[in-house]
């Protein structure tokens, strides 16, 4: 992913990068069991996918967009509708593989639009943080994660 800004020296961008490595990779799990027919796979993946992008995604709302919002508030609004889609469609596998026969071109489709989610926070919002935050807040940026990793019980590794 993104390596050209230099955005990544800044820890909480760091971890925010990794988390997306993660699902990239996660992503063609997905893709690879959707090839194979195999929905419970899907499924399973998809629950990984989400138990990574809860945290990321609570980091990003309440320690990222807030700072940024301001400054770009249609991006940051469009961002938040974005997760409210993905998580709809991962959460229909929460607990079990969903007997939805569309629910897997659904996933298909959604991960789509996370991946490039996905590319706008790396290309765009984490460029401009750099840029924009100061060292105050990238601290209560830090803050939000290490909440969240209390609460987790640890981070997404």
């Amino acid at each position: 992913m993104c390596e050209y800004c230099g955005c990544q020296s800044v820890a909480a961008i760091d971890e925010l990068t990794r988390e997306h490595d993660l699902v990239v990779n996660m992503i063609g799990d997905v893709r690879a069991a959707h090839i194979a027919g195999d929905v419970d796979r899907m499924a399973a993946v998809a629950r990984r996918i989400s138990a990574v992008l809860g945290p990321h995604t609570e980091v990003e709302e309440h320690g990222l967009f807030p700072l940024l919002a301001d400054d770009f508030p249609d991006h940051v609004a469009a961002l938040e509708q974005e997760h409210r889609r993905i998580e709809q469609v991962l959460g229909a596998a929460a607990t079990a593989t969903p007997h939805d026969a569309a629910w897997p071109r659904q996933l298909i489709e959604i991960l789509d639009l996370l991946r490039d989610h996905i590319l706008k926070e790396q290309d765009g919002v984490f460029p401009a943080a750099l840029t924009t935050l100061s060292g105050e807040d990238w601290d209560r940026v830090d803050a939000v994660r290490a909440r969240v990793t209390s609460a987790t019980g640890g981070g997404s590794r």
